[in-house]
């Protein structure tokens, strides 16, 4: 555990650096430089281009993790072989984006035609992230995670407010930002393959037949399978935020977008923890070690879960203090209650633990590959007949009722198929004092100045949080896990 903690506590401070920048440009910059309508097209387009990745990445990042342990010295044409199959999905995505492109147009013709003339850009994004997202999958392997998380979530981030801001000096219009948009991933790309050198695993070997016999047909029927439950994992998570614009306008997917990111940081853990557990995830099953992924399985459930909660109530308790910051915020803060959604269905998915991780690495990968494929059907039709009836309420309850529906059915075939079980008296304590602190929200402070109304409010968060805790005897585990990784992740 000792690569994973450090990996893991890396990774969470970018992620978290990231978060900061993501607020600057989520909540102040990009609201403040760009109009709902520009707003919208700037959030559109990055996830048409991210929704396509995982078709065109044919499951090959799943495949590298689980397959990597198996070879010892074939991993660089190893890296060739997947990128050559990950290039060839690109060519099909292309193919197909340019076969129906008319059909694509149509479904923004109506509600936001400003959104047409900058499809164009959509496939250069992708490939870009295509590529980045295979490197990603190799560099983890080798259990390095936190420098190719930097590049995703701060250096990206970081680009993009240098961009916008070059919008709001003047110095540049719309259009280019929205191709120096395409530059800020392509600049991305080239950090990542600058590090990878520099750790000297990024070499080139294109003699496969050196692969063990099975290999190669192994691993692309694997990736196959898994490709079409990665794609629909993606097309879960980006599918309301096009189908919002599509449906109701780009404005309205600014007040989305602007909302879902606020819910998103309560998962930050969970993704920090989940990358870096992968590989070990694989490593376990590859030994047949079923006692020490159930140990991993709960103890990541309850690291996740008292960390999200707790972030979660601070974020809900000071709401109107947030909103208050941003620019234009009575366009805005009619996303509020999307905010609670959103968040809600990130805590289920947390609390829940890394069952898609383990259904992934198991012999059971296929169930995962079935279920994720009708989830992706019901969110498609669910958003459908909720967002004409509640608009972006509608599209948040959505995505929350198939986080809980897809969690819960992939617990109960956990439990049955490999008796795996993250939940336990611990799930409930926590699950206690994440309310009382979520509860705070019901005290009213006076009206004083909104940077001391955030302060108060969030102090009383954490005193109730850190006062629940203490008397129901949870979290010191998880506070001195943190102390003793931070101290062995230093120079």
């Amino acid at each position: 555990m000792s690569k994973v903690a450090k990996q893991s506590i890396q990774t969470a401070l970018f992620s978290y650096l990231g978060v900061v920048i993501g607020y600057i440009n989520v909540l102040w910059l990009y609201p403040y430089a760009l109009d709902a309508t520009e707003l919208g097209i700037f959030r559109t387009v990055q996830d048409l281009a991210l929704l396509f990745v995982p078709f065109a990445q044919l499951g090959i990042g799943h495949g590298i993790t689980r397959y990597f342990p198996q070879l010892e010295n074939q991993k660089s044409a190893f890296l060739s072989f997947s990128l050559l199959l990950s290039l060839i999905g690109f060519i099909l995505v292309s193919l197909i984006f340019f076969g129906f492109k008319e059909q694509l147009i149509q479904l923004f013709a109506f509600n936001s035609p400003e959104l047409i003339d900058f499809l164009g850009l959509v496939l250069l994004i992708t490939l870009f992230s295509l590529i980045n997202s295979v490197l990603d999958s190799y560099a983890r392997s080798f259990i390095k995670v936190a420098i190719p998380t930097f590049f995703r979530e701060v250096f990206l981030r970081f680009l993009s407010s240098v961009l916008v801001g070059a919008y709001l000096l003047g110095w540049i219009d719309f259009n280019q930002v929205m191709q120096g948009l395409v530059a800020t991933y392509g600049i991305t790309l080239v950090g990542v393959l600058v590090y990878l050198i520099w750790l000297g695993v990024l070499t080139f070997d294109f003699r496969w037949s050196s692969f063990p016999t099975g290999f190669r047909s192994s691993f692309i029927r694997y990736s196959l399978i898994t490709f079409l439950a990665t794609a629909a994992s993606t097309l879960i998570m980006k599918i309301d935020s096009v189908m919002v614009s599509s449906m109701v306008s780009l404005e309205a997917n600014a007040v989305y977008s602007i909302a879902f990111y606020m819910a998103l940081v309560v998962e930050l853990p969970r993704r920090a923890i989940s990358q870096v557990s992968m590989p070990i995830i694989a490593e376990h099953f590859a030994t047949q070690n079923t006692p020490e992924i159930q140990k991993l399985y709960r103890q990541i459930s309850n690291r996740q879960l008292y960390i999200c909660l707790f972030l979660f109530a601070l974020i809900w308790v000071n709401i109107d203090q947030i909103y208050h910051f941003v620019p234009n915020r009575e366009i805005y803060q009619a996303g509020k209650y999307v905010v609670l959604i959103i968040g809600m269905g990130k805590i289920i998915d947390v609390g829940f633990s890394v069952n898609s991780e383990i259904l992934v690495f198991s012999n059971y990968y296929r169930f995962n590959l079935i279920l994720t494929v009708i989830m992706s059907f019901v969110i498609i039709a669910a958003n459908y007949f909720l967002i004409p009836i509640f608009g972006i309420e509608g599209a948040a309850l959505g995505s929350a009722g198939v986080m809980l529906g897809f969690n819960s059915i992939k617990y109960l075939y956990l439990k049955a198929k490999l008796s795996l079980d993250p939940f336990s008296i611990e799930t409930l304590k926590i699950l206690l004092v994440g309310s009382l602190g979520f509860g705070c929200s019901i005290l009213k402070f006076p009206e004083w100045n909104p940077i001391l109304n955030l302060f108060f409010q969030s102090v009383t968060v954490a005193g109730v949080y850190l006062l629940g805790s203490i008397i129901l005897k949870i979290g010191r585990e998880e506070w001195a896990w943190i102390k003793t990784k931070v101290k062995t992740s230093g120079p």
